[in-house]
Formats: C-alpha cells, structure tokens, sequence
C-alpha cells in the first residue's frame, strides 16, 4: 500500500485530529459525471495532500482505486481522502454517482455530518439528486452546493443556480458571482457577494484578492442584497433584519458569522463556483468546508443499545467517553486481506486495543447476527487506497483498521467490557436477480470464499440459494452492480457464467382423477410387489395437503399405507409436470394389492409415486405462479408509462395514491405475476430516468396461462 501512495504522488503531511472539534466529516454527493471525483482530486492538490493530481481518464484519481472503476471510468465505491485546512481535517466522503451503487452513498452519509451537494454548471442535476437533497432535509444534514465545471464551454453558472433554487427551494444562495476573462469564455476569477473583492486565479492558487473594477459593481447589487436578505432572515439576532431595512449597513464580520451559523444549523445553504481543473473556487470552497460546516460535536449521533437490544444512554462525541463505532465500509486487499473504514462517534480508538464487533439485523441478506471479541492491530488514516499510519482515532474522526477477522460494513465496535450496537442504517432492498454458476468443481470453492468476502463488505447484495429452483443467485441493485460483483468475483479467480434465472412455480390439479400405481418386479431373490389406486383431488390454494385412507378388506396391509403417502409426497416434491413441487391437494387411497413375501416398504413407495403420475396424465395438472404485491413509487409525471407498463406485465392495479412523503410523488400498488418482476428493477429506472422505485412482497400462487405453462412444460419436463 505505501509503494501504490509513491506511485500516485501522495507525499503531503498525513492529517490528524486531536479533538472532534478540528474535524469536519463531509460527503460529496451528485449524479454521475458532474466531476466529484475530480473535485476532491483538485481540493487535494490545493490543499498540499497530494503534489500532482490524478485523471480519471489514466485512471491515476486517489478515490477512483478500485480496478472497476478505473475501467469504467467512474466511481463505484464509498471513499476517504482527508486533507489538512487551516488546522481542521476534512474527510471529504467521495461517493458514487450512478444509482446502482445507493449501498456505497448511504454508507458515505451515516459517516458525513454534512452534505456537499455537486451540480454541474453543463448539465444540470437528475431527479435522484433532488431526491437525496430531500432526504438530508428531513433529517437536518446541513448542505452547500458546488456548481462545477465551469471550464466548458456551454457552462451556464446562472442557470445551474435558477435549477438548485427551483428545485431545492428556499435558501439556495450564490456566496460569489463568476468572472469571465478577456475571452469572454474562460472563469478567472469570482466576486464575493459578501466582502466585495475580486478572487483573481489567473496567477494559480492561492487567489489574488483585490478590490473589483467599477463596471463590476453594479451587477452584484441584487444577488448581494437577496444573500444578505437572506442570511439576515436566518440570524439569531432577531434586530438585525430591522437595523438592515432602516438602511443600516451590517458589518462583513456580523454577516460572515451569522452565515456560518446558519449553514452549521442546516437552515442555510451557500453556492460555490468551483472548476477543478483551473482551481477557481477551490480556497473559497476549502473556507466553506472548515469554517461553516459543523464539526462532530454539533451533529446528532445515532441511536445505540445494548447487544440485547436494551435501551442505552444517547451518545455524545466525547473522547473520553465509551468506545462507539461503525464500520461503513469493508473492502478486501489482495496484499491487506479486510480493510474497514471506521467513523468512530464516541470514544476514542487505540492501536492494540481489545474490542467487541456486533452485527445484528441483516441475516436475511446473508449477514448472520455475530458478536466477538477482536484486537484492534494498527490504526491507519485513509487517502483512498493508500493507508498512512497513526497513533489514535478519537471521536468524530473516521479512520481505517485491518485484519480483522468478523467485521462486516455496518458492524458496531465497542468496548469489550460494555458492548453496545447501533441502529441500523436504512439500505433498499436489491431487486434485480442474477443467477451464477461456476465452470468447475474448483471454481465452486472459489466461488464460495469469493462470495463471502463481497457479502461482508456489500449489504445492499443479497445471496440466495434456492433449494428449488437449486440456483445461486445474486440480488443487485442493477446492472452495473451486479456488472461490478461479476468482475470482482471473475477478479478472484473464479471462472463463472450466468444462467437465467427460474422462479420456483407450483403445480396442482385442475380437477378430479384417479390414478393406478404398479409395481411388481421379479429378478431372483426377492421380487417387488406392490400395486395401489388413488383418488386425486384439488383443494383450496393454499390449503397444503391431505392422505386419506378408504381401503376396505385389507387390500393394502395397514403397515404399508405410510409408504404409500411417504411416495406420494415424494413424487409431489419431484413435480408431475416440469419439476416443481405440488401443492394443494387431497390423495385418498382406495385400493391395492400386496404380497406376503415380495410387498415391501420401498415397493409401495414406489406405487404410490407412480400412482401419482398417472393421475397427473388424466386430473389436468397445471402449473401455479407466485403472485407479489408491489408498491411503486415515481413522480406524478411517470404514473401513466408505469401503469401501461403493469399491464403488459399481467399485472393488476389496486389503486395509485399521492406519496404522503413527497410532494409531486405518486404510490402505485399492484399485484403481478413474479416472473413478471425479474428485470423491473432496470426496466423501472428506464421508465422513469432512475427515479422510481418499488418494493415487493409475495401475496399468493396463481394458475400460470396456459401458452406460458405449455413453454415451461417443455423447457423442464419432469423425469
């Protein structure tokens, strides 16, 4: 890891915070391509953590390491870069833009106590962007905004602020105006709204501050006046609004600190220009970062109870206090072995020390609870990949451990005399299936520790092995997740393909029918007899299954009727059509015929499974598809493509409603067929440029149409 630090030029002094109130956690969220990972390369190099900055065309970024990002060229994981600022540690959070990778985003802001919200000055934001930005304002994450890339040509800083104000809402304030140079193209430098100085770069960073030219002035007067309005409306100082309309002039001291407090409070929220490649912006968004954003010990930390789940004390950021922390993201390097990336809330993390790692809540994603003891060996800072060793991680700070044996992303580290576990962060559920298979026997052991490491650091995958359809599958977020799963596991030296994935169906009867099951077979010794007649009959779906006994005379001596139900069930397990158990039924034995010395348990096993299918060729067997109810959600605009949608998928429409969480937002429930529902996760997105999402929950079996059950009847005939 040091020699990849020296090859990416990471040479400047490593950042270490001593108490929680020189640290500033902050998460750079935007849709993929507005230029994060450019940014937090930029704001490196200015501030002197790195002596070159990296592109991710050469795939040379600090936070793009990741072998798949560097192929696609764009983020696809959670990562950490600190840098230094006038004495406060930044961990800038870089995370993924694409909505495949929401896993990694939610991680970034549970480790965040503020938002650096990045929009492009070309291309505006998605809805998804907007979304999140509602999603931080319902839990008060203070927030800015970046308007990037304003080095291209069709840059537009005007109306990227006009977008933010429109779809943000109140409070979306520019803190400088944009200089154009001599070309009337390129941005050279930026105005102060507050101060009223020039921030001149065309000499690099740091800027030239200077008092503006006169033609300047009057272009500033009403963004100043609107920002100062607005400052002033969130100032604690409840005479100051009033000092101001009398015409009184309010000092730049008066207005910078109420400024930051406003947008420490999240109650405010300043616009930066910013362009990554000239450095324009970048000391202005460093001051920002460091003076307005809060630090640790004004943010609200999460819920923590005992590993029993017994309430415990609220936590406070305090070094001093009880040990608290969380992993929020756990990767394996091939030189490392684990890596976790830890934000630690309280307490204070050592080197050598004895700690309690508990996870709990997340068994069904293939997570089982775990609780153990582990020593903490070396505590590094993270600069992406590269991990730089230090002495302690105290509260509010975020750092990175290795080698431990059992965490997993969301664990909870705590003191090993007093273990506690903190709530759960909210991740969606994966709903796009990928069904995989390796190419050998080898390549299954393979597979199989391959598995275990992605399970560990992923929560948002969710491995199935259906003891139905016997498929390992793989639930995503998407096709680019799952893309990337594939390449990490193709990356460990598994060789593997995928398979359509089947949905486990049930077969049934269709009607009334009798069936004659005979088995006699005699080759020496002693033979095999046993003959059986059944009656079959449908029961209400769901009503399982029923063995009735009506043989009269003795027909079928008392002690082989068991064996007779015990091949019925066994045959109802094979499936009598293509394969799948049979479900909802009554099987009433009327008759038979035994041996004194040839009958035998085994043989009327036999009987009765092929009674059975005897009575499939003649009771209309048919085959029964599982039934989810869905729920979806998308804007209002998006209601009328998804409804026609359902409809081709067979699905039934139970009603729409207005979603009570968001404005312009619909609810659409439906009930439809699961074999409908394998690609809607991508199919969805499709239809509503990324912003509709759906959950799902199974309601019942169904009678598959007959076209349908005909086409799987062929592909899996029942041996």
């Amino acid at each position: 890891m040091a020699q990849k630090s020296q090859e990416k030029g990471h040479t400047g002094v490593t950042p270490v915070a001593t108490e929680p109130g020189r640290v500033r956690n902050v998460v750079l969220v935007g849709h993929s391509g507005v230029g994060k990972t450019t940014l937090v390369e930029a704001l490196l190099r200015a501030s002197g953590t790195i002596d070159r900055a990296g592109a991710i065309t050469d795939g040379t970024t600090v936070c793009d390491h990741d072998p798949a990002a560097v192929r696609q060229q764009r983020s696809v994981s959670l990562a950490c870069a600190p840098l230094l600022h006038e004495g406060i540690k930044v961990n800038l959070l870089d995370t993924p833009g694409y909505a495949d990778f929401v896993g990694e985003l939610r991680a970034g802001l549970r480790a965040a106590d503020a938002a650096l919200f990045v929009v492009s000055a070309v291309d505006g934001m998605d809805a998804a962007t907007a979304a999140l930005w509602e999603e931080c304002a319902a839990v008060d994450m203070p927030r800015a905004v970046a308007v990037s890339r304003l080095d291209h040509p069709r840059a537009d800083f005007d109306e990227a602020v006009a977008l933010c104000q429109r779809v943000f809402g109140d409070n979306v304030l520019p803190l400088y105006l944009p200089m154009l140079g001599d070309d009337g193209v390129s941005t050279v430098g930026l105005l102060s709204l507050i101060t009223r100085r020039v921030f001149d770069y065309t000499g690099g960073l740091p800027a030239e501050i200077r008092q503006p030219d006169p033609q300047h002035l009057p272009a500033i007067v009403e963004p100043r006046d609107e920002l100062i309005e607005g400052i002033i409306a969130e100032s604690e100082d409840e005479s100051l609004m009033d000092r101001y309309l009398e015409g009184e002039e309010i000092g730049t001291d008066v207005l910078i600190d109420d400024l930051e407090k406003a947008v420490a409070r999240g109650h405010f929220y300043p616009v930066i220009p910013v362009c990554a490649e000239t450095g324009v912006g970048l000391d202005t968004l460093l001051e920002v970062l460091t003076a307005a954003f809060p630090s640790p010990l004004e943010h609200e930390l999460p819920v923590v109870t005992g590993v029993d789940g017994a309430p415990r004390p609220p936590l406070t950021c305090d070094p001093d206090g009880p040990l608290v922390a969380e992993v929020v993201k756990t990767t394996i390097d091939r030189h490392v072995g684990r890596v976790s990336l830890v934000r630690v809330f309280s307490g204070t993390l050592r080197p050598e020390q004895v700690v309690h790692v508990s996870g709990h809540g997340l068994a069904e994603r293939g997570h089982p609870d775990h609780d153990a003891d582990e020593r903490v060996g070396h505590i590094f800072t993270p600069l992406g990949a590269a991990l730089r060793e230090v002495s302690a991680c105290v509260a509010g700070d975020i750092c990175a451990i290795t080698k431990s044996g059992s965490a997993e992303t969301g664990d909870t580290i705590s003191a090993k005399e007093n273990p506690l576990l903190i709530a759960a962060w909210e991740m969606p559920e994966p709903l796009l299936p990928v069904a995989v298979v390796a190419k050998s026997r080898s390549d299954e052991d393979a597979l199989a520790r391959n598995l275990s490491r992605l399970v560990a650091g992923d929560p948002t995958l969710r491995l199935e092995r259906n003891p139905e359809t016997h498929q390992l599958v793989l639930w995503c977020m998407g096709e680019a997740h799952a893309d990337v799963l594939l390449d990490r596991l193709r990356a460990g030296g598994v060789a593997l393909d995928t398979e359509p994935v089947r949905v486990a169906l049930r077969e049934t009867f269709g009607s009334t029918a009798r069936g004659h099951g005979r088995h006699v077979k005699q080759s020496g010794g002693h033979g095999q007899y046993a003959v059986c007649d059944i009656e079959v009959e449908p029961l209400p779906r769901g009503a399982g299954f029923e063995f009735v006994d009506r043989v009269v005379g003795g027909a079928v001596p008392h002690n082989y009727i068991p064996s007779v139900e015990k091949g019925v069930r066994a045959q109802m397990e094979r499936g009598v059509v293509a394969g799948y158990p049979v479900v909802d039924l009554r099987v009433t034995l009327v008759d038979g015929k035994a041996h004194s010395v040839d009958s035998s348990d085994a043989a009327f096993q036999t009987a009765g499974a092929l009674a059975l299918r005897d009575a499939a060729e003649k009771g209309e067997p048919t085959l029964l598809e599982p039934v989810d109810e869905v729920t979806i959600r998308v804007p209002d605009s998006s209601v009328g493509a998804v409804l026609g949608d359902l409809s081709g998928r067979r699905g039934r429409v139970l009603g729409t409603e207005s979603d009570p969480e968001s404005d312009g937002r619909s609810l659409v429930r439906a009930e439809v067929p699961a074999t409908e529902l394998l690609r809607y996760a991508v199919e969805l997105r499709s239809m509503t440029a990324g912003t509709g999402t759906f959950r799902r929950s199974f309601v019942r079996y169904d009678p598959m149409p007959a076209h349908l059950a005909d086409q799987i009847r062929m592909e899996h005939p029942t041996p």
